[in-house]
This record gives structure tokens, C-alpha cells and sequence, in this order.
């Protein structure tokens, strides 16, 4: 990127969701543009929208005339613009400023918490690759997750995970043990096809999901590969156990879960399975899966982000 501002490159696209995490970002609005126009950038705001808005803005937009994009929101509002950036060919550098009730992506990169520190970043000169996963016409930026356990994070009480953290998600796993049911699925590869029955399994492009931060800890967002974790039937009082071994990320060695990478994946079930892509309700069966590698570019840390891929 070149670190010259210009005329040409004085613009801004502020991305931004009103309503993420409770509302809380619309006390920052007034921040965020004063501080964009004192670094010298024109800041051009789009509201979220159901993906429509922003869709239209990139379709329409001269990238000689930005500098970059810049996020606010969770991982959904992140997912719905970068679909809307593949869709229309725009290859400008984003900022994230997490502020979601989901922010996997933006944890992956260590952003700070706190909104002056994070605007420092987002209105700096570094930068680092990101990959983006690829489900049918779809693109992801971290998950998509299949099985029946899928929507633990959306019925997981935001009281009790402010209290407690990832202990919440774990807590409300174990009351969907009742409805637990195996479901058969063949998942293709260009090295091998594995025919299992499974209760859940995630697709990762990052590391985090559902308030499980290690989920896959072995992940990388920028290897050009997507990890696949796969928890098989097993017995119940099995699960329990397991689900504990998640939260701290020892699970990839358990005989009950099946850990591979790939950048091709196809998977098909004889029944339907309930799916989900960042957060959002995903594809019917069957699912195809690639990699956009390095597609992004995502700013970071000065100091504290350490990868130049």
C-alpha cells in the first residue's frame, strides 16, 4: 500500500453497524470521524443494512479516490463486506474497529479493546494478508459451522456471557446434549474422503468461534488453507469432557474429533443439516469449499502483530 496520502486517496469508507454489540458504537460515531479528519481523510459513512447498502456503495465506488475501508461492527457486518468486496473486485485495505457481540476475526489480529487505540491502528501504515474461505457463492472470514449444535452461540444468554466468558458457551452446549443426533456426511478432499458421522463440525478459516477461543488453535488465516474440526458420535458422557477440552484447545488429540487442512473441501449428507456462516444462517447441503488466499489486506499493530505474510 502506498503510504503516500493524496488528493487521489483522501477518502475513507466508514463501514458501520448501528446497533452492534447493544448500540454501544454510535457513542463512538463522533469520534471516529473527527479523528479521520484530523489525519486528513474525508470520511464517506455507510450504514449497515442487511448488505444491500453496502453492496450498492462498492459497486459504485472509485478505489483511486480511498485510502481504505474501515469496519465497525462484528463479525457479521465484516462477512457482509467482504462479500460485497470479492462481488465487486475492490481490493482496499480494511480496518476493523470490533464492536460486535462476535468479533473471532478481529480477536485473531489482537486488536485492543479500547476505541482510541484501535482507530490508531486502523488509521496507520500496517498492514498483513488475510485469506478469505469460500462456501458455494459465499464467502466467509472465519466460520462455518454444520451440525446440530450450530446456534449455541446465538442462544447463549449475553448476561451470562459477559459474567462468565467461554464457561457461558460451554454451560449452554451441555443443555443441548438432549438433542444431540449423528448425522452422516462424506467430506471430499483432493488427498482423501472421510465418510463420518458427526454431531458438529466448523470449518475455520481463523481460530475462534462462539465464544471458544481455541477451537482450532492450530489455525492460520493466511496459509492458504481452511481447518476442519469434526466432533464423530460418541457416547454422551463422552461429550461433556470433551466440550471442556475445547475451552482450553486440547481437543485436536481426542479420538473423538477428526482435525485436518485443505483448500478444497466437498461435503454431502444423505439428510438435511443445519448450517451457519459467520453467525448468519448458511447454505443447504451439498457445501463446497475453497480459498480466496490472501485476498484481504488487514491492518494491525505497529508493535504488537509480529506476521508480515
Amino acid at each position: 500500500m502506498d503510504n503516500e496520502k493524496s488528493i487521489e486517496r483522501n477518502k475513507v469508507l466508514l463501514y458501520y453497524n448501528a446497533y452492534s454489540g447493544s448500540g454501544v458504537f454510535r457513542n463512538s460515531l463522533d469520534l471516529i470521524i473527527e479523528r479521520c479528519q484530523l489525519e486528513g481523510y474525508q470520511v464517506v459513512p455507510v450504514r449497515a443494512a442487511m448488505g444491500m447498502v453496502i453492496d450498492k456503495a462498492l459497486s459504485r465506488i472509485n478505489q483511486e479516490e480511498f485510502s481504505r475501508i474501515i469496519v465497525a461492527g462484528g463479525d457479521g457486518t465484516m462477512n457482509l463486506c467482504v462479500n460485497a468486496m470479492v462481488k465487486h473486485d475492490i481490493h482496499l485495505p480494511v480496518a476493523l474497529l470490533p464492536s460486535g457481540t462476535a468479533n473471532d476475526f478481529a480477536y485473531y489480529f489482537e486488536l485492543p479493546t479500547d476505541i482510541y487505540a484501535q482507530l490508531d491502528i486502523a488509521l496507520g501504515n500496517k498492514t498483513t494478508k488475510a485469506d478469505v474461505g469460500k462456501v458455494n457463492d459465499r464467502c466467509f472470514i472465519n466460520v462455518a459451522a454444520m451440525g446440530t449444535m450450530v446456534n449455541v452461540s446465538q442462544k447463549t444468554d449475553p448476561n451470562l456471557k459477559n459474567a462468565l466468558g467461554p464457561l457461558a458457551y460451554y454451560l449452554k452446549a451441555l443443555t443441548e446434549l438432549p438433542q444431540l443426533h449423528p448425522i452422516p456426511v462424506r467430506l471430499i478432499t483432493p488427498e482423501q474422503t472421510y465418510e463420518e458421522q458427526i454431531y458438529f463440525m466448523v470449518v475455520m478459516n481463523g481460530e475462534s468461534a462462539g465464544g471458544f477461543r481455541k477451537l482450532s488453535p492450530q489455525s492460520a488465516i493466511n496459509d492458504g488453507k481452511l481447518d476442519v474440526v469434526a466432533f464423530r458420535k460418541m457416547p454422551i458422557v463422552e461429550f461433556g469432557p470433551l466440550l471442556f477440552e475445547v475451552v482450553s484447545g486440547r481437543h485436536p488429540e481426542n479420538k473423538n474429533v477428526l482435525c485436518f487442512q485443505t483448500d478444497q473441501l466437498r461435503i454431502e449428507s444423505e439428510e438435511d443439516m443445519e448450517t451457519d456462516i459467520d453467525g448468519e444462517q448458511g447454505e443447504k447441503l451439498p457445501l463446497e469449499f475453497s480459498v480466496l488466499k490472501k485476498r484481504l489486506d488487514v491492518f494491525v499493530s505497529e508493535t504488537e502483530w509480529h506476521y508480515d505474510g
